[in-house]
């Protein structure tokens, strides 16, 4: 195991009915922007809950934020929030609120020139405006860590930025916000949460049984209650369950001194910026393809994964079979693992490669995959 630091300064508040403690969390004096996506919040109760929590505090609103928020947009909400002196942000919705609000906070303070510096020349973060969170879409994690990913339309553009100051300093998390979510949606925070914890996990032995056993747990729960969630939209219990996992999946606990990959994600966002896939749409199609193409690489852990998440005890090949049990899971969810049947051949591969070469970006644990390797990935995803 490695050196690590492990530093995590946000408060859950976990359970029904916790959006009333905004009134407890959020500062009497603070002058707010509420951030919203496209409006669900108005139609489930929870927008209500919110206002009525935080009382007479001086509140303005910014809604619109997109899934994989825009750098477009997103400006919009840093000139208001200079224009009304705003100094508290307080994010309602799922993962791509949240990240564009950590960049709304990085940005207000930004005075280097372009705000797109943050996340496509890293530039520093030295101030950022607190932020608050309620989640309504268990998926990304990003309600406990200080990680945001931003797209930038006009040239087609996902890049991720982090820093300590943007971690929230509250997160809400009550499962029952999340009873209306659509399925798709609900299937993208299950295959999104499993795959953040595969990025941790699925490398090479580095003598942290804890860390592995505790990504495992997290796997293995996803697997049993995750589908429950699709049965029954309803069920307190299974909703409770995912949120806590998606939280676990990305709070920095199981990445404690292990290696980790992220080359799943950075060919997913790639094809999330070219083809306007979902996030968790890429994560599934890239990840197995990539096990297939790095599992000699991957063996040690793919056999150990095999063994303690899907009980396989006798194969020739149990890495093979820990691929495959996984893309079964993801097709056991209703989602698609080829990028053929959502009606996307080669045409953009080359692209998509010759993006990671003109950066000088290696992708894995150990930086094999370059712009070579991640074209002959994409063709596995056909």
């Amino acid at each position: 195991m490695q050196n690590f630091t492990y530093y995590n300064p946000t408060r859950v508040v976990f359970g029904k009915g916790t959006i009333a403690q905004l009134n407890e969390l959020v500062p009497a004096d603070r002058r707010i922007l509420l951030t919203y996506g496209g409006g669900s919040i108005h139609k489930n109760g929870v927008y209500d809950q919110v206002r009525e929590a935080l009382g007479g505090r001086t509140t303005l609103e910014f809604g619109g934020i997109e899934p994989n928020p825009r750098y477009e947009t997103l400006v919009r909400a840093v000139d208001l929030c200079r224009k009304e002196k705003i100094d508290y942000l307080l994010a309602v919705g799922g993962g791509s609120v949240l990240d564009g609000t950590k960049f709304i906070s990085a940005a207000v303070a930004h005075r280097g020139g372009d705000p797109w510096d943050i996340v496509a020349a890293a530039a520093p973060v030295t101030q950022a405006l607190p932020i608050g969170c309620v989640l309504t879409l268990p998926a990304t994690g990003s309600e406990t860590n200080g990680f945001a990913v931003i797209s930038r339309q006009s040239t087609r553009e996902k890049l991720a930025f982090s820093s300590p100051l943007v971690f929230p300093q509250f997160a809400i998390l009550d499962p029952e916000t999340t009873y209306t979510l659509p399925r798709r949606q609900v299937q993208n925070g299950i295959a999104d949460a499993f795959v953040h914890v595969m990025e941790q996990y699925l490398t090479y032995p580095a003598a942290a049984p804890l860390q592995d056993r505790q990504a495992e747990a997290i796997l293995r729960t996803l697997i049993e209650e995750g589908p429950k969630t699709l049965r029954r939209p309803r069920h307190y219990a299974a909703r409770a369950n995912l949120v806590w996992c998606a939280t676990q999946a990305l709070n920095g606990l199981i990445n404690c001194g292990v290696p980790q990959d992220w080359a799943t994600h950075a060919i997913g966002h790639e094809l999330t910026a070219l083809y306007g896939l979902d996030h968790a749409q890429t994560l599934v199609i890239v990840l197995p393809a990539l096990w297939q193409h790095q599992k000699r690489f991957k063996q040690a852990k793919l056999v150990q994964y095999a063994q303690r998440v899907w009980g396989v005890r006798s194969s020739r090949d149990a890495a093979a079979v820990a691929i495959g049990k996984t893309e079964e899971f993801f097709r056991s969810l209703g989602m698609k693992t080829r990028l053929s049947e959502h009606g996307i051949g080669r045409d953009g591969f080359e692209e998509v490669a010759d993006r990671f070469a003109r950066r000088g970006q290696r992708l894995g644990e150990r930086q094999r995959i370059g712009s070579r390797q991640v074209r002959e990935i994409l063709e596995r995803c056909l």
